[in-house]
């Protein structure tokens, strides 16, 4: 955890182009809006939006930032890694840090976010006693460490 800080003013573009990076790879696909995902989606456009969340905003940075988690009153708003880096611990050091640190308990996810279940179904298999990835994806809501809750939105 000791690469994951307070996000600043000068992360906030970085910030914003992985996660439009993450929305164009995992949300697309499933609501193929290309005026929303390449017009109106852009870094320019969007970096604004998190001038006022600097305090609910943690960075993974290891000299690059190459991931973020927001989180307000307990829930997980946001988490994205760059894409190219997803597989390496990034997500899972983001989300312990948060529910150790920022007392987060919960996240809503589409249930189409392939991505993110994979996610899930990668810390489950960490888990002792909790290796049936299968059942993770069936579930409307999954607890993770005895205290996390990943919940289900269906579209």
């Amino acid at each position: 955890m000791n690469h994951i800080r307070p996000a600043k003013k000068i992360d906030l573009a970085r910030i914003t182009e992985i996660e439009i990076f993450n929305y164009r790879l995992n949300f697309y696909p499933i609501f193929q809006n290309d005026v929303f995902y390449f017009r109106e989606l852009q870094v320019s456009g969007q970096t604004g939006k998190y001038r006022n969340a600097l305090d609910s905003l943690r960075v993974y940075d290891d000299g690059v930032v190459k991931g973020f988690i927001h989180v307000e009153n307990r829930e997980v708003k946001k988490l994205f890694v760059e894409p190219v880096l997803q597989g390496n611990g990034i997500g899972s050091k983001l989300l312990d840090y948060a529910i150790k640190k920022m007392d987060a308990q919960f996240l809503w996810a589409l249930e189409k976010n392939a991505g993110l279940f994979l996610f899930i179904n990668g810390m489950d298999s960490r888990l002792p006693g909790q290796k049936n990835s299968k059942r993770v994806q069936r579930k409307r809501s999954f607890v993770w460490n005895g205290k996390f809750q990943f919940r289900k939105v269906i579209v």
